[in-house]
């Protein structure tokens, strides 16, 4: 069953709550997102921890509602 963007960016800031999301559906099929996550609590944190915590923001739907998401993490200018 596939995500909705919506559905994803809202996962996202109820775990970051700051940050500022934006999801973008890049085939069309709900399966395949781009997202990209700006929030103060990256700061610091090497790229891979930022992810992770994207990661378990979405509580396990990676691999399975949600196939594939191109990340892009970083902290506020």
């Amino acid at each position: 069953m596939a995500m909705e963007s919506g559905e994803i960016c809202a996962l996202i800031k109820a775990a970051l709550p700051d940050a500022i999301v934006t999801v973008e559906d890049l085939a069309g099929d709900g399966d395949h997102y781009a997202a990209t996550v700006v929030s103060e609590r990256f700061r610091g944190l090497p790229r891979v921890r930022q992810h992770q915590m994207v990661y378990a923001a979405l509580s396990g739907r990676m691999g399975g509602a949600l196939h594939a998401l191109a990340l892009q993490t970083s902290a506020p200018d």
